[in-house]
């Protein structure tokens, strides 16, 4: 798959509003989101903070790659873990869109003009609270990275085909709160892709892969 087939996908497949499970082509009649593989966690009366998230999909030859973060250990929320770059939308952000370049380019330093959004995925909730809006966006090398140390130990990239590999998805459980809860893994190396991301990953490999 080159960058304009990706591009394809998306616009024809990644349209705001359509919810399809991630192992079935079914309609939710909820949003996607932590309470995917835990359905007691879904509340449709839980105030949700709207946020933004950018999916770069850097445009490698011979193959494209995801870029993605590991946040810092000292954080309150998700310390430690690997995400995508992006946060709350702001009041003085026009939209998600606006919010999820303007996160990025804070966090790691890629200026938006480098970031060609293509498409949306499905809007994600989490079980903290967030309503997350994910917004995928071709990146070209070069381009520069410069992390905020603050917030950002590491900035990496994995081949994309990773993420398009069934075999690559897992299920893990924990003991949580009295139950065990599940959610996706993703191995790449020493690194550990779960929770939203991997559920957000989920669904990106689900519109590049199912048929059009």
């Amino acid at each position: 798959m080159n960058a304009e087939e990706l591009a394809r996908r998306l616009a024809a497949g990644g349209r705001p509003g359509r919810r399809r499970s991630p192992d079935s082509r079914a309609e939710l009649d909820r949003p996607r989101g932590d309470h995917d593989l835990n359905p007691d966690f879904f509340d449709p009366e839980q105030s949700l903070t709207p946020a933004a998230v950018l999916v770069p999909i850097v445009t490698r030859v011979p193959e494209m790659t995801v870029l993605l973060t590991r946040r810092t250990d000292h954080l309150y929320d998700h310390a430690g873990q690997v995400s995508f770059p992006g946060g709350r939308v702001d009041p003085g952000d026009q939209d998600a869109e606006a919010a999820a370049l303007r996160e990025t380019e804070e966090e790691i330093g890629l200026p938006r003009r480098h970031v060609r959004l293509v498409g949306q995925l499905d809007t994600y909730v989490t079980r903290t609270g967030f309503e997350v809006t994910p917004l995928v966006g071709l990146v070209a090398p070069p381009f520069p990275i410069v992390p905020d140390s603050f917030e950002v130990a590491e900035v990496f990239e994995v081949p994309l085909g990773l993420f398009l590999d069934p075999a690559q998805r897992q299920t893990h459980s924990r003991h949580f709160e009295g139950k065990d809860r599940y959610f996706y893994v993703f191995r790449h190396g020493d690194y550990q892709i779960w929770g939203a991301t991997a559920g957000m990953l989920v669904n990106l490999a689900q519109v590049l892969t199912e048929p059009c």
